[in-house]
């Protein structure tokens, strides 16, 4: 696998591109069955969760949000998972919501794998016996996503992946209006690409076909290059980076869900009419 080195991205100029912290609303409610939490990823160093429980035995999806979102986001948007007998297990990063420090590449990635790691503690700290734990990262959240189950293997049920970026150099220039520093793919990316090659759990990648952020054919090279001999893709049609939900919610969340039971062993409650 190639090396890649995280230098170029922790540029400041390039983190400015990469994230879009905000900090948690003062005083925000705290939706019933939800635990807020603050988990340490390194030293002093906390960042801010959410847990929208669905049942103590049901699966659990720990999930890497977009670059402009917050856990508390989620909110809203939670009750289609957990309706669906899924538990959804919201994570921040680095001055994100109730998150300390500033946010970089390297600590998106070491972050990731450090909450994975304690994921399984503070869940069954609180009561859950869940069948199987998955990983979902959506839009920048991929990357993270992405090194957790290339880290992992099989101690993860499966990976889901939404709007997931192929190639970084490529998005960079996207989300850019300034000439950028000169750098090489293989060597300054996050290595999605290299990453997903190895990794064989079952996997879902879903994508909005009218997606001009992270283009379509950035998912279907994810899906391709995937190493598993378990994978699927689901292509919302007419929907772009943002509007997933709005264009095809039903197709969305009943994806996640037969992915999820198809591999657990427990049956979750029937989907929406």
């Amino acid at each position: 696998m190639t090396e890649h080195s995280l230098e170029f991205l922790d540029w400041p100029d390039i983190g400015r591109i990469l994230f879009h912290p905000r900090l948690e609303y003062p005083g925000g409610s705290l939706m019933s069955g939800a635990v807020s939490l603050r988990i340490p990823v390194a030293g002093d160093l906390a960042v801010g969760g959410k847990i929208y429980m669905a049942g103590l035995e049901a699966p659990v999806i720990l999930y890497f949000h977009g670059n402009g979102e917050i856990a508390s986001d989620y909110d809203s948007i939670a009750p289609y998972y957990t309706s669906r007998g899924l538990t959804l297990f919201v994570v921040d990063y680095r001055g994100y919501g109730s998150s300390d420090g500033s946010p970089t590449a390297t600590s998106l990635l070491k972050d990731a794998v450090a909450l994975y790691n304690q994921a399984g503690y503070l869940l069954t700290q609180r009561g859950f016996s869940y069948p199987g734990l998955f990983v979902m990262g959506r839009s920048l959240g991929s990357a993270a996503a992405i090194e957790v189950a290339y880290r992992a293997g099989a101690d993860i049920a499966g990976l889901i992946i939404e709007s997931g970026f192929a190639y970084t150099l490529d998005l960079l220039h996207r989300l850019s209006d300034t000439r950028l520093p000169p750098a090489d793919e293989a060597h300054d990316g996050f290595g999605n690409l290299d990453k997903i090659s190895r990794v064989t759990i079952p996997c879902l990648f879903i994508h909005g076909q009218r997606d001009d952020i992270i283009p379509m054919t950035d998912g279907l090279a994810l899906r391709d290059a995937c190493g598993a001999g378990r994978k699927q893709m689901v292509i919302i049609p007419g929907a772009g980076h943002n509007n997933l939900l709005a264009s095809g919610l039903m197709t969305y969340f009943d994806a996640i869900r037969r992915f999820v039971f198809a591999i657990t062993p427990l049956e979750g409650p029937e989907p929406f009419p």
